[in-house]
């Protein structure tokens, strides 16, 4: 029997067998260093079941497995083994193996059944990775119609367990309470100017001055960790290491050992839950973290810096606490940890799901409805991701999935790397293809932003060639050999950017101009060479990896390869078309026929006999950009259309609105046949006058100027214009104008008072009234002894609703 460590976990082990022996689910929650990862699999194994337990990070499944085996006294392949793509390690004898989520899918996607597994305990699935939900989703399919005797048990460092539970039918909720020491929080929020990097440096500073022990930092990425370490360089007295996914496997098993000196661990997301850093009395939480992001609109994706969730906070905090009190120094002020998100947002929700969208095809429910999930992926970005996956050969026109799809799927690649190993076997030879394969495929690899210059260092055995060399190895194992080395010089620069182009062919791009940096993708997106960039004389690029900051009207080149026209044509023939356009500039139709790849335009020319169809829609869009003033406008012509607009406001149908929008889209009915015609801006001078009255119904025509009249006569005989430019009609009028009158005209079947300006003598506003009773008794006293001083020589009555009407002076009368 195997005598299990005295850890938080053990307490419930026997609770966890039971309900999944009564249930067959079950949901564990426990903190990181807890026992969880590597006793419950180990007590399941006790009771001879064979155990799968999928971890979502590389790094945490070789060191879950070691750990276990360690614990047994016993060699990792004996009966604890691990699976990563690539590498496995197990035997005869294994009965508990830890794989990644994204390898156990490919496992049940091959053998529905998961024949021979009695268990599969998802670790860390509040962590929600794409994979892990992925998997969970599988694996309650496969229990439902073809495993009911399988065991599923998800475990989780955060309390947020009641969905994971539901998911599960109402599956028992298992807590494992950990003793833990108290933890002081202390805010260190990064100063004016001072980057996160020098911010964590200066925490970590305060930490070793204040705190016994190793110091565990937290930090978004490799690079931060690389600049972070150069500014500890000067601490003598303790070792500073680094701990992250990019690591050797000793680096990252000299990371996760106790040292004999006092050790500051810089490491990314990684050691948040999967992994156990021994010694850990202070923790430097940086607040930020590095999340997978996608524009789908403008075809790039890449890595986003964002804030942590306050789980996640909560979680680092507590590595400070495990073997007594503790601190934890957080680089923001104290006042925004209240506006952190409660939980990580799942990479569901924000990846590109091509590769979802293949497995989920390969599953036989192409839109993922007939699965329960944690959270249903986003219909546009699934979408999106079938789309590609039908350009690539993989998906038939109805969203099944072809044997060729089955077949990317098999490789265990993204099905643009997929897509790229299949066809540029035959293209390129099989040893370039694998190469570049392999460096898209972790792009971390290099800095370099040119393939070909990436490759010759990794070739020379640059950090991180052996991992690429194994992959490189692993994949030229997939396919069948076909002719061509490694090539060298211009051969090679072709050959590279050709399986550049193969995965990403809407990333073919082409230099704006012939100095320019700009460059326009196949997709229609613009991206730009870094300053530095070696390609910068390329006229053409395969472009591998480019990225959009927040704010940037384009994203940046990454890594690319230098490609040119031909190359172009042969690795993205689907994008090709040629087609006849037909456009407005300059004040003219202009007609050409244009070779395009995407929206990059190939070769254009001129034709003499366009589409008059094509013509017509090329002057609307000519009106719209250049508004309806291109028409021939009098004054009475704005003054009609203000007419109709005032009648369509006031009674509605059947009079036509006369907004700009809605005359463009009645176009048809008022602009014809002049507009059929027409292929300059010349072309467009049609009288308004005329063309809008074609918009008149002919059962109200007749009654324009009795509802809408251009004039009306007032007291005095004159018949003055209504202004209708305002939301009411305006009736400009001299005072002396109106004596006589008691009441305002009203229009539009007496519905509408016009609202009279009265005028001085000289024609200045004196009064504004739609009530001229009310103005003769109240208003117009204060007015006539403004005015009648000023002008003697009109007439200003004690009464003048009473008095006689006049345009005269009192002398003229």
């Amino acid at each position: 029997m195997f005598e299990f460590p005295d850890l938080p976990v053990r307490a419930v082990l026997d609770d966890v067998t039971g309900a999944l022996a009564r249930r067959g689910t079950a949901v564990l929650v426990a903190p990181p260093g807890t026992g969880k990862t590597t006793l419950v699999p180990l007590a399941l194994a006790e009771q001879g079941l064979c155990v799968v337990v999928a971890e979502p990070r590389r790094l945490a499944t070789r060191a879950a497995a070691e750990r276990m085996a360690s614990l047994l006294g016993e060699n990792v392949g004996q009966r604890v083994g691990y699976s990563v793509r690539g590498e496995r390690r197990r035997g005869p004898d294994t009965v508990v193996e830890v794989v990644t989520s994204g390898l156990l899918v490919r496992r049940l996607q091959s053998d529905p059944e998961l024949t021979g597994i009695d268990v599969v305990v998802l670790d860390e699935c509040h962590e929600r990775h794409l994979d892990a939900d992925l998997l969970l989703a599988l694996l309650l399919d496969a229990r439902e119609g073809l495993r009911p005797d399988l065991r599923i048990l998800a475990t989780s460092a955060t309390v947020a367990a009641g969905r994971a539970a539901e998911l599960r039918g109402g599956a028992p909720v298992l807590e494992a309470k950990v003793r833990t020491h108290p933890v002081r929080t202390a805010y260190l929020p990064t100063r004016r100017g001072e980057r996160i990097e020098s911010c964590v440096a200066r925490a970590v500073r305060t930490a070793l001055a204040e705190q016994d022990g190793d110091v565990l930092a937290f930090l978004p990425g490799v690079a931060e960790i690389r600049r972070t370490s150069a500014q500890l360089s000067d601490s003598s007295d303790v070792d500073v290491v680094s701990l992250h996914g990019r690591l050797t496997h000793a680096q990252q098993d000299s990371a996760l050992r106790v040292g004999n000196r006092r050790r500051v661990v810089l490491a990314t997301a990684v050691a948040e839950s999967s992994l156990t850093v021994p010694g850990v009395r202070a923790v430097v939480d940086s607040g930020l973290s590095r999340v997978s992001r996608v524009d789908n609109r403008r075809g790039l994706s890449g890595l986003a810096t964002v804030r942590v969730s306050a789980a996640v906070a909560d979680q680092r905090a507590g590595r400070a606490g495990r073997q007594g009190p503790g601190a934890v120094y957080r680089c923001w002020p104290e006042h925004e940890h209240s506006t952190l998100p409660a939980y990580p947002e799942p990479e569901i929700r924000t990846a590109e799901l091509t590769r979802l969208a293949l497995e989920l095809a390969c599953w036989g429910t192409p839109d993922g409805s007939a699965l329960t999930w944690w959270d249903e992926p986003p219909a546009g970005a699934l979408a999106a991701g079938r789309e590609v996956l039908r350009g690539l050969g993989a998906l038939d026109s109805s969203g099944a999935v072809t044997d060729r799809g089955r077949r990317m799927a098999g490789l265990g690649l993204h099905p643009r790397l997929a897509r790229a190993l299949l066809d540029g076997g035959e293209s390129a030879g099989t040893d370039i293809t694998t190469e570049v394969v392999a460096l898209l495929d972790d792009d971390t690899l290099t800095t370099e932003g040119d393939v070909t210059a990436a490759l010759a260092q990794l070739r020379r055995g640059a950090p991180g060639s052996q991992r690429w060399q194994r992959e490189v190895r692993r994949l030229r194992a997939l396919v069948p050999p076909h002719a061509g080395t490694a090539a060298r010089g211009d051969a090679a620069r072709g050959d590279a950017a050709l399986v550049v182009a193969l995965a990403h062919p809407e990333r073919l791009a082409r230099r704006r101009g012939a100095d320019s940096t700009v460059y326009l993708m196949a997709s229609g997106t613009a991206v730009e060479l870094p300053a530095n960039s070696g390609l910068r004389d390329s006229e053409w690029l395969a472009v591998a990896v480019a990225d959009r900051a927040p704010g940037n009207s384009h994203g940046t080149i990454r890594l690319a390869a230098s490609a040119d026209e031909v190359l172009a044509r042969r690795a993205a023939p689907a994008l090709l078309t040629t087609a006849d356009e037909v456009s407005w500039g300059d004040g003219e139709v202009r007609a050409s026929r244009a070779e395009r790849l995407g929206s990059i335009v190939l070769s254009r020319r001129r034709i003499s006999d366009p589409d008059p169809a094509e013509i017509r829609l090329a002057v609307l869009d000519g009106l719209r950009a250049e508004g309806l003033e291109l028409l021939h406008w009098t004054d009475e012509a704005r003054r009609l259309r203000q007419r109709l607009g005032f009648l369509h406001a006031t009674l509605g149908d059947p009079w036509p609105p006369t907004d700009e929008e809605s005359l463009l889209s009645a176009a048809d009915r008022w602009l014809e046949p002049e507009l059929s015609k027409a292929k300059r801006r010349a072309d467009l001078r049609i009288p308004a006058n005329i063309a809008l009255r074609r918009l008149i119904h002919w059962s109200v025509a007749g009654r324009l100027d009795e509802l809408a009249p251009e004039r009306i006569e007032v007291p005095s005989g004159s018949r003055i214009k209504v202004d209708y430019q305002g939301e009411q009609p305006v009736l400009p009028v001299k005072l002396q104008e109106v004596f006589g009158w008691h009441d305002v005209p009203r229009i539009a079947d007496g519905r509408v008072p016009v609202v009279l300006h009265l005028l001085s003598p000289a024609g200045r506003p004196a009064a504004v009234t739609a009530d001229l009773d009310s103005f003769w008794r109240n208003g117009y006293q204060q007015v006539r002894a403004e005015l009648r001083g000023r002008y003697p020589k009109h007439p200003w009555p004690e009464d003048p609703a009473t008095a006689t009407p006049t345009r005269r002076t009192a002398k003229r009368r």
